[in-house]
């Protein structure tokens, strides 16, 4: 451990400011599936990684880009006689409660603003004829009150401290911090892997959402060579349910896969990244040879700037009938082709 908790708690070792809490609140409601947060606190920014049961993790990393103000102080590391060479310090590191993070992000209504970037609100006429996510004559932004949200830490032991300030309004909220987990990253084999796609994070929102009424235990995702490039199918209690993408090159930006490539994940982790799905513009989706699903989003966040969500899932374990089984299957589709 670092001798980050040795200094002055009067002192923050960190200290940044936001014109938008709201940006804040969209990227960290992206993970929001686990109760508490693990917080890295480094010179390019702040890292939010949660993570259930060692087979779903999901990160966020607000780059210092984001605010307007961004000031980290790193310990000078301590050199030891036994070993003189400079050490490197150790960065920031503790856990807090995600939800109580969330609650206070939108005390002045961060979330009014409606982040399902592809629902139609046609009850509201004038709403309706505005772009997603754009200011109108009524924002904040345009009224003057954008408002500022300030983030500071001490140190070991003392509070994540927010502030925030709208319409003459300041609200200070000290949340308790707590010694990491020491949770390790879902490993991903960037050197083995077995398929990457680029596409519209959009379609990846509207496949899991058309196969969601079938109340579905696990999602089989597979990706050809050929037509169909890149396949999602799912049974459950209610019936089963696939989705196609046959026209893989209009839909799909970037496609490279070697051979086929199936794997077979449980349907609610999945799911549980719906919302950086209808947030994200893009989705990076790819596979090693281990199975391991990541999924990489690329979030436009106000000002122009370009923000990542990333999650990662553990597939289950294939027995080997089922692996016979899609193996005759295929063979038995051979044999038809040829018989026609």
């Amino acid at each position: 451990m670092s001798t980050i908790g040795e200094l002055d708690h009067g002192v923050p070792i960190f200290k940044a400011v936001s014109s938008s809490a709201r940006q804040l609140f969209q990227l960290l409601n992206c993970i929001r599936f686990a109760p508490k947060a693990q917080v890295q606190i480094s010179n390019e920014g702040l890292r939010f990684a949660v993570e259930e049961s060692r087979v779903m993790q999901g990160i966020v990393f607000l780059d210092k880009a984001l605010f307007t103000t961004f000031n980290c102080t790193l310990p000078e590391p301590e050199l030891s006689d036994d070993d003189p060479d400079p050490a490197t310090a150790d960065l920031p590191n503790f856990s807090i409660s995600l939800s109580a993070l969330l609650e206070t992000l939108q005390i002045f209504g961060a979330a009014d603003i409606t982040t399902a970037r592809f629902s139609k609100p046609d009850s509201d006429a004038y709403g309706s004829n505005i772009r997603p996510g754009r200011p109108n004559a009524f924002s904040n932004q345009a009224l003057g009150m954008a408002g500022v949200c300030r983030l500071s830490y001490a140190g070991i032991g003392s509070p994540f401290s927010i502030i925030l300030e709208e319409s003459g309004v300041t609200t200070t909220c000290n949340l308790n911090t707590y010694e990491p987990e020491g949770a390790e990253e879902i490993p991903f084999q960037r050197d083995a892997m077995q398929v990457k796609i680029i596409m519209q994070a959009r379609w990846l929102f509207d496949a899991v959402s058309e196969l969601s009424p079938t109340s579905p235990s696990r999602l089989d995702i597979t990706a050809h060579t050929g037509a169909p490039y890149l396949s999602l199918s799912a049974a459950g209690p209610l019936g089963s349910a696939s989705v196609e993408f046959a026209k893989g090159r209009d839909l799909l930006e970037t496609f490279t896969v070697a051979e086929k490539w199936t794997q077979s994940y449980k349907f609610e982790m999945i799911k549980a990244a719906a919302e950086a799905m209808r947030l994200a513009s893009k989705v990076s989706v790819r596979g090693d040879e281990q199975g391991v699903l990541s999924l990489q989003f690329m979030v436009e966040v106000e000002g122009g700037g370009i923000s990542f969500v990333d999650f990662r899932f553990v597939p289950f374990i294939r027995d080997e009938d089922e692996e016979d089984e899609g193996s005759s299957q295929e063979e038995q589709e051979d044999y038809e082709d040829e018989d026609a």
